[in-house]
């Protein structure tokens, strides 16, 4: 049964000025709490752990920004719309925000961001909670396919293919990926209709650079998984398999640097938290108890 939420359960949405961007974020729990910090993935925003966040709110304070060109957050001109450059992004949300240590939640092209942040940054990370986020070249799955097609047409027709490929038909066919189909009935689709509302032209060329950007990131999986074995953080590894990019093998490949991580294999997919949320969040709670 889902704990009931309390006052300071309630997640409260805030927007601080870093840099003169306007950034939004959501947070829960006591501002003198251990801190998990939740960067979000492709196409949505801090909305997919609106769920996650008060049930563990008693204990741990819970932060969930909008990156710049995602959510509320601005989209301003100037900003570097790359894996570094949102990785520089977390480096001064974090210092703005005060936090010297926590536990980072990796999911999706948030893990991308969040290990180069980890690279960069060792000593701000205490755990990780690792979600459907890849990093392993060779256990890829199926449906990386058409995106390993269009990463072997010049840049500029391969922009072009993902950019026209970007619309609410295919944000709803993200959202829902492989799972099945008394599953896909439980994933909302304000998912899909919310986070489409919110894309502007702008935003659809900044969506097409990042994906076209996964094929040079590509090169990062070697340091990302080097990270990992050299610093052997407490890892929990919570995994949805009916995932078509991001299959069963591609959360058993963490055992190889991370052979103590805690490894659950959940019935879900790629959105766990919109369909296994007492599960996650139960074996968040009791792992974060352990590594205290």
């Amino acid at each position: 049964m889902r704990k009931e939420i309390t006052a300071n359960g309630l997640v409260h949405h805030k927007e601080l000025n870093l840099d003169g961007m306007k950034i939004f974020y959501r947070e829960a729990g006591p501002r003198d709490a251990p801190v998990i910090l939740l960067p979000h993935g492709y196409p949505c925003s801090s909305y997919e752990f609106r769920n996650y966040m008060p049930p563990l709110a008693d204990s741990w304070r819970l932060i969930a920004p909008d990156f710049p060109g995602c959510g509320y957050s601005d989209t301003p001109g100037e900003f570097d719309y790359t894996f570094d450059g949102y990785t520089d992004f977390m480096e001064r949300l974090t210092g703005k925000l005060g936090f010297s240590k926590f536990t980072l939640y990796l999911h999706d092209f948030g893990s991308q961001i969040g290990l180069r942040l980890a690279i960069r940054r060792p000593d701000l990370i205490a755990s990780l909670i690792i979600q459907n986020g890849d990093i392993y070249k060779d256990v890829l799955g199926p449906k990386y396919t058409t995106l390993k097609a269009i990463w072997e047409k010049t840049p500029e027709n391969g922009f072009a293919e993902i950019r026209q490929g970007i619309s609410k038909e295919e944000f709803q066919r993200e959202f829902l990926n492989d799972v099945r189909p008394e599953l896909a009935a439980t994933i909302p689709p304000d998912l899909w209709t919310l986070h489409w509302s919110l894309m502007t032209d702008r935003r659809k060329d900044i969506s097409a650079h990042i994906i076209a950007g996964l094929k040079d990131n590509l090169d990062w999986f070697p340091r990302y998984q080097n990270y990992l074995r050299d610093h052997r953080p407490p890892t929990l590894i919570i995994w949805g398999p009916q995932d078509g990019y991001m299959p069963e093998a591609s959360a058993r490949a963490y055992l190889r640097d991370l052979p103590d991580a805690e490894l659950h294999l959940l019935d879900g997919g790629h959105w766990l938290l919109e369909t296994n949320l007492d599960e996650a969040v139960s074996l968040t709670r009791n792992f974060l108890i352990r590594h205290g």
